[in-house]
This record gives structure tokens, C-alpha cells and sequence, in this order.
């Protein structure tokens, strides 16, 4: 599940990026108003997690804009303990849900898990290619009706690959699918997860296509 992180303070977004990619998700952090805002008019996210106080728009703008141009991506609000007319005015103006600082990682997580069920048109179909199947919503992989124990790099690789059916997706369309923008990713990271799937559901699933990328063989 993708979606944006919108938070200012270097040491809280870096602590919940990485908390919430622990817990399944593929996270992009911006880190003023004027990116949320852009980043969720232009690209398409599962939720997205706004703190108010942002420089340059502040995450109350941002909602108020990105709801009149008719964005429906499910928010979250990030908000202090004591801020009780600014979750008034946030909900009001089309947020979805909020927390309270300071946060518990576990309940963002299922606050997230539960904007993204309910939200129109978000539920994604089981994934089949041959006899192996992925169920999106579920995080569960089985092979020949047997389910597989993945890593969440090694789910979300292989789902990023059904998705394509079969088409070839570079080491860097691979990256970006896993990690997001703007992450430091180890140079063989995407080998790294190829082996490890490879090693668990068989050779043959996943194919190397020299000097371009990675395809699922033809089932």
C-alpha cells in the first residue's frame, strides 16, 4: 500500500517512515505543504498522513485545496494533544480520521489499514499468474494452494511484477515501486529480494532479462 507522508520535522518523519515500511507500506515523505499538496493532485496513493503545521501551506490549506480539486484519497491528520478546534477544522474541511501526538506507531498503522478498506473503489483483486495467486488485501501468497511466508520486500516485488503481467520492469521502476522516492536503496537490493523469492517459490517464477530488468516467465 503506497502513500504520502506529509511531516516537517526531520526526526518524527524518518521515525515514521520507517516504522510504517516495517508494517507493509511503501511510503513517500514530502516535508512542506506545497509538496503534499502537489504530490497528492499528481500521483495516485492508498491515504496519506498530514501534520498541520507545515511550512509553506499549512496541512489545513493543503486538505481545503486538494478536496476542492476533487481529490478523495483518504486523510489522516496528525495533530496535538490539545489542538481540539484544528481537528474540528481538519475533519470539517475533509479529513478522513486523526491522531494524536505523540503517536503510537501501531495505531497509525491500523488507522491506515482501516482508511484504505473503506475508501470507494480501493480494493484490489487477487493477483494470479498460473498457479501462484496474491492476495492484496489479505498479504497472503500461495503457490499450488500451498500459502508462502514472504518478507514485505519480497510481497510487494512480486506483486509489483503480477501487476505488470509479464512485462519487464527495470531495477529502477523496481526501486521506485518498493522504496518510493527519495530513499537511499543499497545498489543490489533488488537482487537481493529476486534471490530470496526466487529460493522460495522456485527459479522458474521470476526472469532475468539481461541489461533491462526482471519479468515474471510466461505462465
Amino acid at each position: 500500500m503506497r502513500i504520502l507522508l506529509a511531516e516537517d520535522d526531520a526526526l518524527l518523519g524518518d521515525g515514521l517512515r520507517a516504522g510504517l515500511q516495517q508494517h507493509g507500506f511503501q511510503v513517500d515523505w514530502v516535508r512542506d505543504g506545497a509538496a503534499a499538496e502537489c504530490e497528492l493532485r499528481a500521483s495516485p496513493y492508498a491515504a496519506a498522513v498530514l501534520d498541520l503545521g507545515l511550512p509553506r501551506l499549512d496541512g489545513l490549506e493543503v486538505l481545503a485545496r486538494v478536496r476542492a480539486a476533487g481529490c478523495t484519497v483518504p486523510v489522516l491528520v496528525l495533530t496535538a494533544r490539545d489542538a481540539i478546534p484544528d481537528r474540528i477544522q481538519g475533519l470539517d474541511l475533509g479529513a478522513d480520521d486523526y491522531v494524536v501526538k505523540p503517536i503510537d506507531l501501531q495505531e497509525l498503522a491500523a488507522r491506515l489499514r482501516a482508511l484504505a478498506r473503506r475508501a470507494p473503489n480501493t480494493h484490489e483483486p487477487v493477483l494470479h499468474w498460473g498457479s501462484l495467486s496474491l492476495d492484496p488485501a489479505r498479504r497472503q501468497v500461495t503457490l499450488d494452494g500451498v500459502e508462502q511466508s514472504l518478507s514485505t520486500r519480497e510481497f510487494d516485488l512480486l506483486a509489483l511484477l503480477l501487476r505488470h503481467g509479464g512485462r519487464v520492469l527495470s531495477r529502477e521502476q523496481l526501486e521506485q515501486g518498493l522504496y518510493g522516492w527519495g530513499q537511499e536503496v543499497d545498489s543490489n537490493a533488488i537482487e537481493f529480494h529476486v534471490h530470496h523469492l526466487r529460493r522460495k517459490l522456485g527459479a522458474a517464477w521470476i526472469e532475468t532479462v539481461r541489461g533491462v530488468g526482471y519479468r515474471l516467465r510466461p505462465a
